[in-house]
């Protein structure tokens, strides 16, 4: 039976030149790097530049990715960009990503889940291709986090950095096999009530203010794992794969204990893990497409290979996307 799979032609991302070591917050807050990696695995982050928004490093990222896929901005016909840092509070800024690309058609918007944001961008953009509404789409992750921490907080500033990661997806005919290129299956969650335990204590509703980033570390820890691997399961059960068959993990890079943890939890082998965030930290949206990016300018990500996506953050939301590069 033949259908329509979204298929990932190209991919890019983008780090602010600017980095902070954990040398250098042990200056700035009571830590050290040991403490830091031992916990997190973390051992820098990249910090935007004053008058760098989280658009200009979302521009970048889209520009690599499409020209990693050969396309121009004329041949997108959607933008969906993932980021819990926007520019404004509002227009989206998707829309001023769209501007500075040169895109006068089509649409564009945001997309808010936090770190689970490009997993819900990816399903998006997924419902809009099979369903015919669009050819291709950009989708991209971008963050400043930078701009909603408390730098005197030492469980929250170690953790976070900025970046941006991009991929397009182009909608093309597939015979409805497992053995398709595209994304096979993806399945997105979320619970409300764990709202306390992950969140900004600020918005233009509740305190005119944009707030700082407040997080209760055990409890998001507690239930990080059993969440991952719950929305991971389900992939499985939808295709008839499982940990054994995959290529390539690619999560979200927020811990590396949580990283190694779930990977243990779901039999995956250590090597088929693809980490970066002790060279960047937790990016939030950002995470899994920077690591993506970074997977496939090395090699290790081929043509063909089956690559698992998974993210959790505040909400609590997560998800996950299977698909075949």
């Amino acid at each position: 039976m033949s259908v329509i799979r979204s298929t990932v032609l190209g991919c890019g991302s983008y780090l602010p030149e600017k980095f902070l070591t954990n040398e250098e917050l042990a200056s700035m807050v009571d830590t050290s790097d040991d403490w830091i990696v031992q916990r997190t695995g973390i051992r820098k982050r990249h910090i935007a530049s004053e008058g760098e928004f989280t658009s200009h490093l979302a521009v970048k990222a889209a520009r690599r990715a499409l020209d990693n896929a050969g396309f121009e901005a004329k041949d997108i016909d959607v933008i969906i960009l993932a980021t819990a840092t926007p520019d404004n509070t509002f227009p989206a800024t998707a829309v001023t990503v769209q501007h500075e690309l040169g895109m006068h058609h089509g649409f564009a918007f945001d997309i808010q889940a936090v770190c689970s944001g490009f997993v819900f961008a990816l399903a998006t953009a997924d419902n809009f291709l099979r369903s015919g509404q669009a050819r291709r789409t950009l989708v991209i992750g971008a963050e400043t986090f930078s701009r909603i921490l408390d730098w005197q907080d030492r469980t929250t500033c170690v953790l976070f950095g900025d970046g941006a990661g991009a991929v397009v997806l182009e909608a093309r005919q597939a015979e409805g096999s497992i053995a398709d290129r595209g994304i096979l299956t993806t399945h997105l969650r979320s619970d409300g009530s764990h709202k306390s335990k992950l969140y900004v204590d600020g918005g233009p509703s509740s305190t005119q203010t944009v707030g700082h980033l407040r997080m209760e570390g055990k409890e998001v820890f507690k239930h990080a794992v059993g969440m991952i691997t719950d929305v991971i399961e389900d992939a499985y059960k939808a295709t008839g794969l499982g940990s054994d068959d995959l290529d390539w993990f690619v999560p979200h890079q927020a811990n590396k204990r949580i990283i190694d943890a779930s990977a243990k939890k779901l039999g995956i082998a250590p090597e088929k893990v693809v980490t970066t965030v002790d060279q960047h930290g937790n990016t939030s949206a950002a995470s899994i497409p920077l690591a993506l990016d970074a997977a496939v300018r090395d090699g290790r990500i081929k043509r063909g290979d089956l690559v698992m996506l998974e993210a959790m953050g505040g909400g609590f939301t997560w998800g996950s996307a299977l698909l075949r590069w």
